[in-house]
């Protein structure tokens, strides 16, 4: 399963563009991604740089089969929950192998040494790998999130000689309780995580879900910096894929930044806009 929308919002928010425009396309191609799916809408986290954690928030309000909403997208990889084609519900963390580990299409042409390690595995999570977009490894936890429900997720970032170890953790609702998915081990000398955002992406692509509304709210972010200070995430810059449709919408809603995307949508805040809110009064909430 291809996860464009997370290199799509990393090379948007490197270039600082609103668009993908790294890479040629023809005139048919993007009317042919128009009439197919819904547009892959973007938050990058513009106020903060790297640290050893980073943690968000998702509320999704309207969801449809084939639906990825991403918490937490930085430069190792993403951390967000998925309404799967059948109508599933899953949370999927994922870790990029080193960008230039073999075909970015075909993660069996990688070899061991610079594959992405599973170096953790929680309870009742599904391992695996992935291409497409670059290779790595992929880890599901079965979930039945649901619409209208916050829920809260976590990166860190641990050196491990020439690696850095990518931990990601949910948290449930119902147990009230921090679970560890998984800890990935990938090539890598920084040692932290960095160029943060958030997206929602239409993955069915069947020509149908392209007239069909997906919205979600994210934010009350923080990073814990090199300083072993957690500070707020309070800036976040709209932008979105190549795909040229305008069903797609950003917004500030209440202390919530809010992103939408589909049929029925009417664009009011234009592609770029850096939306800000007040910086929170209440600290981190991880107990």
């Amino acid at each position: 399963m291809k996860m464009s929308a997370g290199r799509y919002a990393a090379a948007c928010l490197a270039a600082g563009w609103g668009v993908w425009t790294a890479q040629a396309v023809t005139r048919e191609q993007l009317d042919l991604e128009a009439k197919r799916q819904a547009r892959s809408v973007h938050l990058g986290w513009t106020d903060v740089a790297e640290g050893s954690a980073f943690y968000d928030e998702v509320k999704v309000l309207e969801s449809v089969p084939g639906s990825y909403f991403c918490a937490i997208g930085f430069n190792g990889g993403y951390f967000g929950i998925q309404e799967l084609a059948d109508g599933k519900k899953v949370v999927i963390f994922s870790v990029w192998d080193p960008p230039n580990a073999a075909d970015p299409n075909d993660p069996r042409k990688t070899e061991a040494a610079k594959r992405t390690q599973v170096v953790y595995r929680g309870e009742g999570v599904r391992i695996g790998r992935f291409g497409g977009e670059g290779t790595g490894g992929q880890s599901f936890f079965d979930y039945a999130w649901k619409t209208n429900e916050i829920y809260r997720f976590a990166v860190q970032a641990k050196p491990a000689g020439d690696r850095t170890v990518f931990t990601g953790c949910f948290f449930i609702n119902e147990t009230q309780t921090w679970k560890k998915l998984v800890s990935f081990s990938t090539l890598s000398e920084k040692h932290a995580v960095g160029g943060f955002y958030s997206f929602i992406e239409d993955f069915r692509r069947n020509f149908v879900s392209a007239g069909q509304r997906r919205q979600g709210l994210f934010g009350h972010g923080w990073l814990l910096n090199a300083e072993g200070q957690w500070k707020p995430v309070t800036a976040a810059r709209f932008t979105a894929d190549r795909n040229p449709v305008m069903t797609v919408n950003a917004d500030l809603r209440g202390d919530w930044f809010f992103l939408e995307t589909g049929g029925g949508v009417t664009n009011t805040t234009p592609l770029r806009t850096v939306l800000r809110q007040t910086p929170p009064v209440q600290g981190l909430p991880l107990e």
